[in-house]
């Protein structure tokens, strides 16, 4: 475990592997996982600012963490600086992660509506006001996640305006606001924003393959990268990526290895979450079983379980099949 007194972004070893903060995906379980597969850091879900100001048992509830996935960086998002300043003192005092970053690239329609995410990004006065807030009432490094582009400003206009407000990582998702989740990212803009911040960069988007990290880490020069939907059922990425940007190479991981991984985050899920924790599972599990022979007829099987018991039983005769 590294203590939270002692935790610095550039302290960890480069390039930094981090799991990216993702709604609905990177909770506890979740990040257990991907830290035992090789995550240097991991972000929590976003978690509503407004919703701990107003005592929501709900948000509440996405706090909850373990010693393993330290370092953990809480991520915050909304639009209100009083929020802001209330959730970095609770956060800092109760909850006591390694970090806190702040959400400036959500373009999902629910989170823009209300002023954050990306909305907030390119509202400057009112970004700025925000990272002050946070940074007043916390002692933790605050880092930011910002898109490339959102409207007109740029993450290099963002970073002109926020320059006096000590950060200590960024994390650009190379995507634009208006492309959300698919095609190229910019590696131009996410260099020059390398050049221009003074701490830790990292990029994130479409990085699926560990040939992709490398890539994007020797062209843009960043510190690390974020990955998100390319660890969707293969948290074994972090992995690979250590592998082949030690050695060049890196090996496919044996089907009864992936089963093992499975099974695991399912039992953590049902100990977590109890019965919901198996509902909410059942994504992953068609993320984890996509590529596996018969996948079609074994995804069917496992989104008809309630249990843990029963998942694994039926991982465990299909890994005799073909492990």
């Amino acid at each position: 475990m590294i203590k939270i007194n002692k935790f610095t972004w550039e302290n960890l070893p480069q390039p930094i592997l981090a799991l990216a903060p993702m709604a609905g995906v990177t909770d506890s379980p979740f990040r257990r996982i991907c830290r035992e597969a090789g995550a240097d850091v991991v972000y929590s879900e976003m978690i509503s600012v407004t919703g701990l100001f107003h005592h929501s048992p709900k948000t509440q509830r996405l706090f909850r963490f373990t010693d393993q996935e330290q370092p953990l960086i809480i991520q915050i998002f909304g639009a209100v600086p009083e929020h802001f300043a209330y959730a970095a003192k609770y956060i800092t005092e109760q909850v006591q992660p390694a970090g806190l970053d702040i959400n400036l690239g959500c373009p999902v329609k629910d989170v823009i509506k209300t002023g954050a995410g990306s909305y907030l990004m390119k509202n400057l006065a009112l970004a700025k006001e925000v990272l002050s807030a946070v940074r007043e009432n916390t002692s933790l490094p605050v880092s930011i996640k910002t898109r490339t582009e959102v409207g007109r400003v740029t993450v290099l206009d963002f970073l002109d305006a926020v320059k006096n407000v000590p950060l200590q990582a960024l994390m650009v998702h190379g995507r634009s606001f208006s492309q959300k989740f698919s095609g190229a990212i910019n590696i131009e803009l996410i260099k020059e924003a390398v050049k221009k911040f003074k701490g830790v960069v990292l990029a994130n988007g479409n990085m699926n393959t560990p040939e992709q990290i490398q890539a994007v880490l020797s062209q843009t020069g960043c510190h690390g990268v974020g990955l998100a939907r390319g660890v969707l059922g293969k948290p074994y990425l972090f992995t690979q990526a250590r592998e082949f940007l030690a050695k060049g190479r890196y090996t496919k991981p044996l089907f009864s290895e992936v089963v093992e991984t499975i099974t695991k985050h399912t039992q953590l899920m049902q100990e977590e979450k109890g019965a919901h924790g198996i509902i909410e599972m059942r994504k992953h599990l068609g993320w984890y079983v996509h590529d596996f022979p018969g996948a079609r007829n074994l995804r069917n099987q496992l989104y008809h379980c309630s249990t843990y018991k029963e998942i694994a039983e039926i991982l465990l005769e299909n890994s005799r099949r073909f492990g």
